[in-house]
């Protein structure tokens, strides 16, 4: 079995790569409009597996899709529209602990027949932020970081000076819960690594 990745995030990427895996990237367009009434998890749950299954494959493959959701309450933030966008999400964030979910979403496509098999998980991490001043978020937005990032800040980069803590899965913040993904990836038959599941 060989991995295919559904995303074009680079940080999901290097999350794979920091274990040794190397993906072949193939993305296709996704729809990621919240629908009425619908939660954060089966939010993230839908997107990851609607970015898989439109992605093609061949047989032998894994393909794994990926989508993150920062929630405050009961709102999804997603990328902001624009840096005043941001400095709201900014705003809002600021000295309150919020949640980052990751919907995945992986599935197999059988080489030489079988049924294919899917899995899909969903992993919740809570991130307090720091009380920020304006001019702290004024500078934060002007290094641009936050303009394609959900929720407006990247832990893995300057939005980690804005983080007081976190409790869970640091590598679900960035994007991908890596051990659970790993786990997930060993029981669908991708040979991991270090030569086991």
């Amino acid at each position: 079995m060989s991995l295919v990745l559904a995303s074009q995030s680079p940080r999901r990427r290097e999350l794979l790569a920091s274990v040794g895996l190397s993906p072949v990237v193939r993305v296709s367009p996704t729809d990621e409009s919240v629908r009425p009434g619908e939660g954060a998890l089966p939010y993230v749950r839908r997107l990851a597996r609607e970015k898989s299954e439109a992605v093609s494959a061949l047989p032998g493959e894994i393909v794994l899709a990926a989508d993150t959701a920062v929630v405050l309450g009961s709102e999804i933030l997603g990328k902001p529209r624009d840096e005043e966008d941001a400095r709201r999400m900014l705003r809002a964030l600021s000295g309150r602990t919020h949640v980052v979910a990751t919907g995945v979403h992986a599935r197999t496509v059988p080489d030489g027949g079988g049924d294919p098999r899917t899995e899909t998980l969903a992993v919740s991490t809570a991130v307090r932020f720091a009380t920020l001043s304006e001019e702290r978020i004024a500078w934060y937005v002007a290094t641009g970081e936050p303009l394609d990032k959900a929720g407006a800040y990247a832990l893995q980069g300057s939005g980690g000076s804005l983080v007081r803590g976190v409790a869970g899965s640091v590598s679900n913040v960035v994007g991908l819960p890596l051990a659970e993904t790993l786990a997930m990836l060993g029981r669908l038959g991708l040979p991991l690594p270090w030569g086991h599941r």
